[in-house]
């Protein structure tokens, strides 16, 4: 007997292997192939009858299983209703937000969320969409770009050591943007995720290794940014003094790597789930009992690692061409699912856009290109799923942005404020998003401010049309 053989009466995966050892004990038995192939096909077809025990017994609660979790996939509709949730900063927040928010609470698998005022329509789950799931993933939950992350370097130097000149030279030399970029061979660096063993548990993490390698330590496009600024500590506190710093702040994810992983673990989950309502399509579920849950499981996080390892780079060449060390630094990832307890539950909370505030954690919240950023420490609201805003929010769309902004009103608005910008489209101009004192003020009860970063020197990948 051969796998070949099992596998054309339709077995799939684990039941392959043990069909393949339970065939085995009946060729010693003395069995021929015809009565062997047989009996497999009586098993398939009433799996229960041979539960109790013999040589099919662990084939059988295979079989069952997989009929199990194919019956429950086929079967899952939406709620009637959806969940009760919180909505923070209600009076910022977009119809459409709402909508994707209700729609997502309406999942079989969904237990609890909430929604942050940076909140605007994204693809499945909205962008600032809070959403705890029982034993199940969401790729579209997480988000496109996996481990989507903000990183901030406080430098043991006066803002005003450093020129804008000098802020723009250093930018252009040690960082990249854009879809496919990546620093020339000599300048690229290394780093200890490309070398972890996971890459070579799944062929879809060996096929983008390369490319993960050959991207390491650059950004992609949209609103990543690398920007020179200024810190303002009021008071004692991340292991400084109070005062003014020079920081780098920086906004990264995992580039091409991450999005291939998400396209390709959507259309999975999308294939599990062939009968799920259109309105949730985008939304389709992983169980985490099934392999490609627990596959999934395993890319998002080496995603969400690689994106961290962009940030280390980056943060490190600008440091060690300014010859110091950072003083502090502060770092957090604002697209990844994590285990955690939910009341008296383990759920999958899924941050798309949302910044992790457990009680006590730091955290960074940027504005625009031109407004402010800040540091804070989380309250652990257990109502937002210990959550807070990861930035602004958009409150008008890329291509909106780009039709209706006039480019002298933009550069008007970074001369107003002091800021020279490198590179950056009117698509990601200060006035397509959301004031960030009023997305501050409508968390109070979700963060405590520790500090503010001004932007000086701001670097971003070109838009359709350049400021």
């Amino acid at each position: 007997m051969n796998g070949k053989q099992i596998t054309k009466l339709g077995f799939e995966k684990k039941a392959i292997k043990l069909a393949l050892a339970a065939a085995g004990q009946r060729e010693k038995a003395g069995l021929s192939r015809h009565e062997i192939l047989d009996e497999l096909q009586a098993v398939q077809a009433n799996p229960q009858a041979y539960l109790t025990g013999g040589v099919y017994a662990e084939l059988a609660t295979e079989l069952t299983s997989q009929q199990e979790a194919q019956q429950a996939r086929q079967t899952a509709a939406l709620r009637p209703t959806p969940l009760p949730y919180r909505v923070w900063g209600e009076d910022l927040i977009e119809p459409g937000a709402r909508t994707q928010m209700d729609v997502a609470m309406q999942l079989p698998i969904s237990r609890a969320g909430a929604l942050m005022p940076d909140a605007h329509v994204g693809y499945g789950l909205p962008i600032g969409g809070v959403l705890a799931t029982q034993d199940a993933v969401i790729p579209y939950g997480v988000g496109v770009d996996i481990g989507c992350s903000m990183r901030l370097s406080v430098l043991p130097l006066k803002p005003d050591s450093l020129t804008t000149d000098e802020a723009r030279k250093l930018l252009l030399k040690h960082t990249r943007f854009g879809a496919g970029v990546s620093f020339e061979k000599s300048f690229r660096g290394d780093h200890e995720v490309l070398h972890e063993g996971t890459w070579r548990d799944q062929p879809v993490l060996r096929h983008l290794h390369d490319k993960a390698a050959e991207q390491i330590g650059t950004s992609g496009s949209g609103n990543h940014f690398v920007e020179f600024g200024t810190l303002t500590l009021p008071q004692a506190d991340l292991g400084l003094e109070a005062g003014e710093y020079l920081a780098v702040l920086s906004h990264s994810g995992s580039r091409g790597f991450g999005a291939q992983v998400a396209n390709h673990f959507t259309k999975l989950a999308q294939a599990l789930h062939p009968t799920l309502d259109p309105a949730a399509r985008k939304l389709a579920w992983l169980p985490l009992d099934t392999e490609e849950g627990q596959a999934y499981w395993q890319a998002m996080n080496l995603a969400g690692r690689y994106a961290l390892a962009n940030h280390d780079l980056i943060h490190a060449r600008l440091a060690r061409a300014l010859g110091v060390q950072p003083a502090a630094s502060v770092g957090n990832s604002h697209n990844l699912a994590w285990r955690q307890r939910v009341g008296e539950h383990d759920l999958i909370v899924h941050r798309k856009g949302a910044t992790p505030a457990e009680q006590g954690q730091l955290g960074l919240i940027p504005g625009s290109m031109a407004d402010p950023g800040f540091v804070v420490r989380g309250r652990g609201n257990p109502d937002a799923l210990a959550s807070a805003s990861h930035g602004a929010g958009r409150q008008m769309g890329r291509k909106a942005a780009a039709n209706t902004l006039a480019k002298r009103d933009v550069q008007a608005y970074l001369r107003e404020r002091g800021v020279t910008l490198i590179g950056g489209g009117i698509d990601e101009a200060p006035q397509a998003y959301k004031r960030i004192e009023n997305v501050i003020a409508r968390q109070g009860d979700l963060v405590d401010v520790v500090a503010q970063f001004t932007p000086r020197v701001v670097r971003m990948d070109t838009g359709s049309e350049d400021v």
